[in-house]
């Protein structure tokens, strides 16, 4: 491996839109903010959130709501 090509990594602060705040290496030179982090992603915590834009969650939702909607030609 040649040596003096691979960058510095350094620890950085990285803080997070809702708070949570942690330490990781990097090879930037200045601490991190980002939107999203492992505290707060719909993927780990398991609590989704949905943005609901013009209606459309809310119209899919009466749309397919209806209890015993059978298609057309199919018999069960």
């Amino acid at each position: 491996m040649k040596t003096g090509i691979h960058p510095n990594y350094q620890v950085v602060n990285v803080t997070c839109s809702c708070g949570n705040s942690f330490k990781t290496r990097s090879t930037l030179k200045r601490d991190l903010a980002v939107e999203v982090c492992s505290v707060c992603h719909p993927f780990y915590t398991g609590k989704q959130k949905i943005v609901d834009t013009a209606g459309r969650v809310e119209r899919f939702k009466q749309k397919y709501a209806r209890a015993g909607v059978k298609s057309k030609g199919v018999s069960a």
